[in-house]
């Protein structure tokens, strides 16, 4: 099972996924392209290793997590 975390000032939200239910995969990666075009970053998260920057949608997962540009002044 996937899971895609989108980070915002609002909270965050999640979306899961199975690798077999296309439909999901396919909101989970609509919500991960759209939030990329936004200028979020996109890291995949993997428990005793570094999160690792992704550029591309990875139906295979475990844990995705989106960070939202922050500018600074």
């Amino acid at each position: 099972m996937g899971k895609l975390r989108v980070l915002s000032k609002l909270g965050d939200s999640t979306t899961v996924w199975e690798e077999e239910a296309a439909e999901a995969v396919r909101e989970a990666e609509r919500i991960f392209n759209e939030e990329r075009a936004r200028g979020s970053t996109a890291f995949r998260v993997r428990p005793d290793a570094p999160a690792e920057r992704i550029e591309e949608f990875d139906p295979k997962a475990e844990h995705i997590v989106m960070v939202p540009r922050v500018a600074g002044g």
